[in-house]
């Protein structure tokens, strides 16, 4: 379905969808394209989706769109909305299915001079090492005790367990552990899922990749992120797994019944919400913090498992390889913020649904070290082109709630790729590059073949021209491991 409706360019990187367009919106819409973005933007209907958020009870400031966008359920992907932090309603449409789906990078201090030969010994030792696939199951054993521990602690639950180090709950988002988490209010069958899959990437569009620091264009804050032109670094993208993805379906159901016994009015009932301020709305608010909990603490294993694969292949310590984490940044998640609304300092309620914090200088939640130079920003593109480094600016917090993109956006159903792509054509033009793939079926590189995706250039250039982000580093591609 193609979007029809008004909408107004509001500057080179802004188009607006006015409050008056569709019944029930509370506030305007607002969508961060560029002129030749703005059609592929139009032609599904996720203009439609980003009007029906400016619907939903208790919004604050309008409802957002990042130049990735595409259709979604409930929210477009892309989205971003605040709500009232007291009177506000949270929707689980408005997170996503997969809680805490975020992005983790790992720098070291080789370059691929050093690895030599030992490249794709390192992609088959991480494959080996950290399983991938629909259903994967992790490489560690956890019991309902342990995964208690995860729920409530995250990342540093892993850390204190001996997979991983201090350093790297100091450069992860939340530090690893969202304290409102309350496993009480996670159903059984959502512990029951997450019990084997601890340490597991899973499918969809999902990856580990070996990467090379291709182009530097912010050296300084490069150089405070510890990225260094050619050097190789790893990236991972994954989220809460079956946990999670149980966890959104338990409370979307719930929330369906409560909308309806309680007559909330809303254009589509996948934006099923309920208040902050209801028990329903709480116990999801805390079974989300669980959900996120767990994938903080899943992307934590990842990491030790990358860093004795490294150990293992190039028979020296991760320590003297200089393998620390970066940054560490969720793209699916309900964030309680404060934020300038209008002239005042106002609590509120973030979702961002495949959208990133994108916090400026000076934030306190941005980890001390980076506090001078902004949050760092990890927007992967697609496996061929590779993964941007970004910082925050101020221009985010003025416009979006300190929120930015959070990769190149699909113009490609799922279905439509592997229906239309070729297997073979999609491997030899990753190996004209140079790339090594692993892959878990024929169908999971179909479905995120290059050709599936926007240009993520573009979409960093709306991103960075609009003020919300700056430029620091792009990381290419040598090695790619897809579920």
């Amino acid at each position: 379905m193609v979007w029809k409706g008004t909408i107004n360019r509001l500057d080179s990187n802004r188009w607006e969808i006015p409050q008056d367009e569709s019944a029930g919106m509370r506030t305007n819409a607002v969508i961060y394209a560029s002129e030749e973005m703005i059609g592929q933007v139009c032609s599904d209907n996720s203009p439609q989706q980003a009007a029906n958020v400016a619907c939903i009870p208790g919004i604050v400031g309008s409802s957002m769109a990042m130049p990735d966008i595409h259709w979604g359920y409930g929210f477009p992907i892309g989205g971003v909305a605040a709500v009232d932090g007291n009177s506000g309603s949270i929707s689980p449409g408005g997170i996503g299915f997969d809680i805490n789906c975020g992005v983790r990078l790992i720098k070291t201090d080789l370059t691929l001079d050093d690895i030599g030969d030992r490249k794709n010994a390192l992609v088959d030792e991480l494959y080996r090492n950290v399983p991938s696939g629909l259903g994967s199951k992790g490489l560690t054993h956890v019991g309902y005790k342990e995964l208690g521990e995860i729920l409530a602690g995250g990342s540093r639950w892993a850390v204190e367990n001996g997979y991983g180090w201090d350093s790297d709950l100091d450069v992860t988002e939340e530090s690893g552990c969202m304290r409102d988490a309350d496993s009480e209010a996670v159903s059984e069958k959502a512990l029951k899922r997450g019990l084997p899959q601890l340490g597991s990437l899973g499918s969809g569009n999902h990856f580990l990749e070996l990467d090379v620091v291709d182009e530097v264009f912010d050296e300084r804050t490069a150089g405070i992120y510890g990225l260094k032109e050619g050097t190789v670094t790893i990236t991972v993208h994954c989220g809460s797994r079956g946990c999670g993805h149980q966890i959104a379906t338990d409370y979307l159901q719930e929330m369906e019944r409560y909308i309806k016994k309680n007559s909330v009015e809303l254009p589509d009932r996948q934006l099923a919400c309920a208040p902050l301020d209801s028990r329903l709305g709480d116990d999801y608010y805390k079974a989300m913090c669980c959900g996120a909990n767990y994938a903080w603490a899943n992307r934590q294993m990842i990491t030790h498992c990358a860093r004795e694969s490294f150990e293992k292949v190039l028979g020296d310590s991760a320590e003297s390889m200089g393998m620390k984490v970066v940054y560490d940044v969720a793209h699916n998640i309900a964030k309680k913020e404060r934020h300038d609304v209008g002239r005042h300092h106002e609590d509120v309620l973030v979702h961002r649904k495949g959208a990133t914090r994108a916090f400026a200088p000076g934030r306190i939640e941005v980890p001390l070290c980076y506090r001078d130079a902004g949050q760092p920003v990890i927007i992967p593109g697609d496996m061929g082109t590779g993964t941007y480094v970004l910082a925050g600016r101020k221009g985010a917090m003025e416009q979006t709630f300190g929120s930015t993109c959070h990769g190149a956006g699909r113009i490609m159903s799922r279905k439509a790729a592997v229906q239309n792509l070729d297997v073979n054509g999609v491997v030899r033009e990753l190996e004209s590059r140079n790339i090594y793939l692993r892959k878990g079926s024929d169908e999971g590189v179909l479905e995120e073949a290059p050709e599936a995706y926007k240009d993520v250039d573009e979409v960093i250039r709306v991103v960075c021209d609009a003020g919300l982000t700056s430029r620091v580093a792009k990381l290419r591609p040598v090695g790619v491991i897809k579920g």
